[in-house]
């Protein structure tokens, strides 16, 4: 009796590691492709969009994406104030955006940049890289490099809140800073 008692809870104990244990699907960043993105931006609710330009060959891409990225505090933000896209720098295929076709002019070279990516990064070709378009699919910013999340969060916030249109990033980060102390 005493030895099925210990089995039941011993079985429960494992079941309910499970359930505890288990990855919140929530918690990661809903990544769409370009195209995507700027279409959802289109025809649902108007958000700002937010572009993760990288390279398969890119270990600080990797990096970020399993650790910023992966941060539940980034992916929520992000999620709830984004349309988040990634964006491959060098594929192979064209792309419309704002009446335009893009493509890559040397699509069997490696490591040979896309054109949007070109454009969006006014040729800056760093990896990682990120763009923030308005609600509108019209850029606001570009920046790039590995971020840890108390690097990116100031960012995503003045663009995510309209804090731009108030103010310098220079004085928005003091600000940020003074509130985080």
């Amino acid at each position: 009796m005493r030895s099925a008692k210990l089995g039941v809870i011993f079985l429960a104990v494992i079941l309910m590691s499970f359930v505890v244990f288990q990855p919140d699907e929530k918690l990661a960043v809903q990544w769409l492709t370009f195209e995507g993105a700027i279409a959802k931006n289109e025809e649902d609710i108007k958000k700002k969009v937010f572009i993760d330009v990288y390279t398969d060959w890119c270990g600080w891409c990797k990096r970020m994406d399993a650790t910023t990225f992966s941060e539940a505090m980034v992916a929520s933000y992000m999620n709830e104030h984004f349309y988040c896209a990634k964006l491959n720098a060098e594929r192979v295929d064209s792309v419309r955006y704002n009446g335009k076709i893009y493509i890559n002019t040397r699509p069997n070279t490696q490591r040979s940049a896309h054109q949007i990516a070109i454009s969006l990064l006014q040729g800056r070709m760093y990896y990682p890289s990120y763009v923030i378009l308005d609600e509108n699919n019209q850029k606001l910013t570009s920046f790039a490099g590995y971020l840890k999340p108390e690097e990116i969060m100031p960012i995503l916030i003045y663009f995510a809140e309209n804090h731009y249109l108030k103010m310098s990033w220079e004085d928005f980060k003091k600000q940020y800073d003074r509130q985080k102390k």
